[in-house]
């Protein structure tokens, strides 16, 4: 048996427990919640660990609710441009990686968002050409449903120039029909397939290296979608297994996405199983793409784009075709929806085949940007929860008020609303598009600005308490896996999964923004200290 005594802490978050600063946790539970002093004269004779907090607060585990654990860690070896603010420093970038990569080799990067430089123009595809003609050039926008290429990414890609659009994606074109280096959906499959795919070992420490990244900044557990990354189901659950054989203690709760589900019923591998450490969600759907690309589909036409409605990734009779195959195998769906469009199509594919119970587990709304009055009403009639991204907020306003106009703001980005709803809501990041540190998120739910502004925020009646917006990330987050009664609060008989911080969040809701971790603590050990 294990057993631990961790002492000395804070609890702002638990009311049950205003005097306490101790929890007693034995094989990963919380067996006692009280003083130091009194469970040291309860445990006197047994053999047990301390671990001394010194004074530290402590939160019920944060989860993320909803990232792509091998990208994030790709990007941390990628070019990355975030926080570029114009066309020319993003070039620049691009120039500066060219000159010491081999001629012939791909150059890759993500994160650039066109709508935060000035003036707000990405690269074409001729200036993409100035500035290399020898490396293929292929960058992921922010939102990773629109892309750019240079000629040379183009020719190995085979997209030859006046080729046709393909059913669920578009490439971005001149007036006069040649292509302008934007690449849009699934489009992006061919330069995806023409790059050098990365080996097993590749994967797993893209894996490895972004876990250890999510610890270190509190998480104890995070709700991934990964097989577009690893590549099938079973190297999957091989690099998970190998890690926490290696002693890598991070829980991870894995969405599948629709490809790959007969190499999973072919496993065995069904919704609802694992252990405490990796475990199998819903199945993935993309039902649209963003609104930084015009590519989430409205019900009415952009603001400012009348000529476009955004995309559907699947027609309504591919849509209910998907989700009446993830009933046949008792799986719950997790559709990727922000346009109002999208999310009347989601939810007429859920109510024209409503979830079983085989798995125990709630079907998944993801993103929930753009609602109206009676989508919500279906929302609620449904045993879904809201999948949310706090941290869009800080990214995509003010500019989103341009693209979905005065007479859709009603319900945009609405979590305080969908709260009031009774419609259970997790909070994510989405990363690698916004940062993986949950405080950012959880400081964009309370203040609906960026770091650094002032003011009430953007549509401030939608923002959330403290309590509220911690709740996404710990109660909210377990509630969307069914695991509320086993994790998401610090309450004995629950997980000992803890994260320790150095910060009083209660002073100050910019503090947020300068959380020192402490401790990560998950199943009542230690996978992260800040004094190691």
């Amino acid at each position: 048996m294990t057993a631990i005594l961790f002492k000395n802490g804070m609890f702002p978050f638990a009311a049950d427990y205003p005097s306490a600063d101790a929890i007693y946790v034995e094989n990963g539970r919380i067996k006692a919640i009280g003083q130091a002093s009194d469970l040291q004269l309860q445990l006197s004779g047994q053999d047990y660990q301390t671990v001394d907090w010194e004074g530290a607060y402590v939160l019920p585990g944060l989860v993320d609710s909803h990232l792509h654990l091998g990208m994030h860690g790709m990007k941390l070896s990628m070019l990355d441009f975030t926080g570029v603010a114009s066309k020319e420093e993003m070039l620049g970038l691009i120039r500066e990686r060219a000159a010491v990569t081999p001629p012939g080799e791909w150059i890759t990067g993500l994160n650039w968002n066109e709508n935060e430089f000035t003036p707000p123009a990405a690269p074409s595809r001729e200036e993409l050409d100035e500035v290399t003609d020898r490396h293929p050039v292929f960058l992921t926008r922010t939102c990773f449903h629109a892309f750019l290429g240079n000629s040379e990414a183009f020719r190995r890609a085979g997209i030859p120039e006046g080729a046709p659009d393909p059913a669920s994606g578009a490439f971005g074109r001149h007036e006069d029909g040649s292509f302008n280096g934007w690449i849009y959906e699934e489009a992006c499959y061919p330069f995806e397939k023409a790059q050098p795919e990365a080996d097993y070992e590749t994967k797993k420490a893209a894996i490895r290296r972004a876990s250890l990244d999510a610890l270190s900044l509190g998480l104890t557990g995070v709700h991934t979608e990964d097989l577009r990354f690893l590549g099938s189901v079973e190297t999957m659950l091989r690099i998970h297994r190998e890690l926490r054989e290696e002693g890598l203690a991070l829980r991870s709760h894995q969405l599948m996405f629709h490809a790959y589900m007969d190499e999973a019923r072919e496993l065995g591998v069904k919704a609802g199983s694992g252990d405490e450490w990796t475990r199998i969600g819903a199945m993935k759907i993309f039902a649209d793409g963003a609104i930084g690309g015009r590519t989430a589909l409205l019900q009415e036409p952009y603001s400012d784009a009348p000529d476009t409605k955004g995309m559907a990734i699947q027609t309504p009779e591919q849509l209910h075709e998907l989700v009446a195959k993830a009933r046949r195998h008792g799986y719950p769906i997790a559709v990727h929806a922000i346009g109002d469009g999208a999310a009347d199509l989601t939810l007429g594919a859920m109510e024209k085949l409503p979830l079983g119970r085989a798995s125990g587990l709630p079907d998944r709304f993801i993103h929930a940007q753009v609602l109206d009055r009676s989508l919500l009403q279906r929302m609620k009639r449904l045993p879904l929860i809201a999948d949310i991204q706090p941290r869009f907020v800080a990214s995509d306003f003010p500019w989103v008020f341009e693209r979905v106009g005065p007479d859709r703001q009603d319900v945009l980005y609405a979590w305080r609303t969908l709260l009031e709803a009774g419609i259970v809501c997790a909070g994510g990041s989405d990363a690698p598009i916004e940062p993986l540190n949950p405080f950012l998120g959880i400081h964009a739910a309370v203040t609906r600005r960026r770091p650094g502004q002032q003011g009430e925020g953007y549509l401030p009646h939608e923002r959330l308490t403290l309590q509220q917006a911690l709740e996404l990330f710990t109660w909210g987050s377990a509630a969307a896996v069914a695991e509320e009664k086993e994790r998401g609060s610090i309450e004995i008989g629950k997980f000992a999964d803890f994260t320790v911080i150095q910060t009083d969040l209660t002073e100050d809701v910019d503090a947020l923004l300068e959380v020192k971790v402490k401790m990560s603590v998950v199943n009542g050990q230690i996978a992260y200290s800040a004094n190691l």
